[in-house]
């Protein structure tokens, strides 16, 4: 039994190259992670394993050079880039007399330092929560247990047990309040299939440029910062495309390898965002060294939450860093030989491409509104006033007669309601219907 050790900021960095390649992490990255959650990396201690030690994940000599690397560098806490057991921490803790967090912590640290929502406070503390709860026994040992004799009996229960009990009880109250907030999300999802409105997600892995392109095509002011997880609170906006149709551009939360498993439980309602999207805009980092990697550990994630088979537009950002390189567009033929665009290759710190991306964007969506242009009788002022209430009015003029002649752009669900209602499709001249309904029906 020991008194479990204090938190701190001078750490010591533990990274091993495993042999597995599912265990394997990137040594880069962790410093990014230590540094983002505000720790101060005084020594990365590096070695290579077949497979994690059962006591201490590293080997006992490797256990004593971080416990003598502590003391040499008056450090208190020691960061290890894996997963540990709560048996594996405890005993280092214990070997080491420093606090010990692993990859898992660190990522859950960083979270509930960016949450600024209601929304995002419940699920980091959640997470935090669930991963906290294999792991009391170690922060508990210098409580009073439970014990024999006159005076000294407890209420019935250890420390432990009530402390998880508690643990478990505030689990059910965060779930049922996060249950709120989804049924919130999920009005709001409604609310834009009703009015036809598409939705395009933001995903990358962390620090790829998401909050930079999103506020550049929104005009928003969604916090920007050159550190991992900078944005954790989705933001949603509506923008007009080129063609003036309106979509809403979301802004979520980057991915990394290993994400948590309790982090991606807890912001289900968030991702729900993703997984429900019309298009993915996957923003890469073109100048990162594991470019194709880090591809691929987003759509492991994107699996994970039953996002694969939404369909992405790859944007391919931070161009002006190679300098040499111009805006461009690659194309590739669908199964009727129709050309799509599939890589956007653009900078949203400077502006260059964003021309090529809206437009790719726009041929990506599938068109959802009715363009229209109608032949109203003088006599059918109704239809005039439905029109101004349910459309965008393009152009509109009054013949000899006083007929009038509109283009109008509507929800498809709309222009279906005014057709079983007033039945104004008898005054169709032409519209884009033939072109939607069978891409629809598909």
């Amino acid at each position: 039994m020991f008194e479990r050790p204090g938190g701190g900021e001078r750490a010591i960095l533990v990274h091993l190259t495993l042999q597995s390649e599912q265990q394997r992490e990137a040594a880069s990255e962790f410093i990014e992670l230590a540094t983002s959650a505000g720790a101060e990396p005084l020594l990365t201690i590096t070695g290579s394993r077949h497979a994690p030690h059962p006591r201490f994940f590293v080997g006992s000599g490797k256990a004593d050079e971080i416990k003598q690397a502590v003391i040499d560098n008056d450090a208190n806490l020691i960061l290890f880039n894996h997963v540990l057991t709560p048996v594996q921490e405890r005993n280092l803790e214990a070997h080491c007399e420093c606090r010990v967090l692993d990859r898992t912590g660190l990522i859950l640290d960083i979270f509930a330092q960016r949450a600024r929502t209601h929304e995002g406070n419940l699920q980091v503390e959640l997470a935090q929560l669930k991963h906290l709860s294999t792991r009391l026994v170690r922060g508990w040992t210098h409580l009073e247990r439970q014990k024999g004799g006159i005076g000294l009996r407890g209420p019935g229960e250890t420390q432990l047990e009530t402390d998880r009990r508690l643990i478990s009880d505030r689990i059910r109250q965060l779930n049922k309040k996060l249950k709120k907030v989804q049924k919130q999300r999920d009005q709001g999802r409604r609310s834009r299939k009703r009015a036809d409105i598409p939705t395009v997600s933001l995903v990358g892995y962390t620090n790829a440029g998401k909050s930079t392109l999103f506020n550049r095509i929104t005009n928003a002011d969604v916090y920007v910062a050159n550190q991992l997880f900078a944005t954790l609170d989705p933001t949603l906006r509506r923008v007009a495309l080129p063609n003036t149709q309106v979509m809403v551009l979301a802004d979520t939360v980057g991915f990394i390898r290993h994400l948590p498993h309790d982090l991606v439980a807890a912001f289900r309602s968030t991702l729900q965002e993703t997984k429900d999207a019309d298009l993915l805009l996957h923003v890469v980092d073109i100048t990162a060294e594991e470019r194709d990697d880090t591809i691929e550990q987003v759509n492991q994630v994107l699996a994970e939450i039953g996002a694969s088979e939404v369909p992405q537009l790859m944007v391919f950002n931070k161009l002006d860093r190679l300098g040499n390189i111009e805006p461009r567009v690659d194309m590739w033929e669908d199964k009727s030989g129709q050309p799509i665009p599939t890589r956007v290759w653009c900078s949203a710190k400077t502006g260059e491409g964003m021309d090529l991306l809206m437009e790719a964007i726009q041929s990506r969506l599938q068109p959802t509104s009715a363009q229209v242009e109608l032949r109203i009788p003088y006599n059918e002022g109704q239809l005039n006033a439905l029109m101004h209430e349910h459309g965008r009015i393009n152009s509109e003029k009054y013949d000899e007669q006083g007929n009038w002649h509109v283009a109008v752009d509507m929800p498809l669900a709309d222009w279906y309601m005014l057709c079983k209602k007033h039945h104004i499709e008898r005054y169709l001249l032409c519209s884009n219907l033939a072109e939607i309904e069978p891409k629809i029906m598909d």
